[in-house]
């Protein structure tokens, strides 16, 4: 092979690498960060996540937001309860499921300069968060750490298909800007029917 041959071929690999690497720099950040923690995250849907999430927030002393928690008056009672003010806690009611839990919130946390999140939730829904929000979050260079909550005799395992579909929905959502399940819902109807 000629000289000009390996030098072509040698540039070409530097720049498709280049080019490759550029979307995942972000995930690479996000995995890489030493960054402590600078907010906490807690997905609601369980009271005693909302209980965990802002008990951690005054022992450590860092912003939370309660992302489709409870009604805002038990919130604002719970937040009392617990010694801290509206200034401390937000309450972010966007969100209608687990993708929207991120969706709604990482590019305001982007905008604000966040790159580590504590996340709350129930030990049985943590692993889909986690993936879900690694996807999401990772996507903006923002790394997540699980803080599972016990649910005890009301922990029901979430089935690999549900994890690794909202998975898809996450990538889906990085890629496009959107969320595809509405879509998917139009084309297939029975594809998301409760049994």
């Amino acid at each position: 092979m000629g000289h000009g041959i390996r030098s072509f071929l040698l540039v070409s690999a530097l720049i498709g690498g280049a080019a490759m690497a550029t979307p995942l720099r972000p995930f690479a950040k996000a995995a890489l960060t030493r960054q402590d923690p600078q907010r906490i995250l807690v997905l609601g849907g369980d009271a005693e996540r909302e209980r965990i999430g802002l008990r951690l927030a005054r022992r450590l002393a860092l912003p939370l937001v309660v992302s489709g928690g409870t009604n805002p008056e038990y919130a604002r009672w719970l937040m009392e309860h617990e010694g801290l003010g509206t200034n401390e806690v937000r309450l972010d009611y966007r969100a209608q499921d687990t993708l929207g839990n991120f969706t709604s919130l990482v590019d305001e946390l982007q905008a604000e300069g966040v790159e580590h999140v504590l996340l709350v939730t129930s030990e049985d829904h943590l692993p889909r968060a986690l993936l879900v929000g690694g996807v999401v979050a990772g996507s903006r260079g923002i790394r997540l750490t699980g803080v599972p909550v016990s649910c005890a005799e009301q922990c029901r395992m979430e089935s690999m298909g549900k994890r690794w579909g909202d998975g898809f929905r996450a990538l889906a959502w990085v890629l496009t800007g959107r969320d595809l399940k509405p879509w998917v819902r139009r084309q297939w109807p029975g594809l998301f029917a409760q049994p």
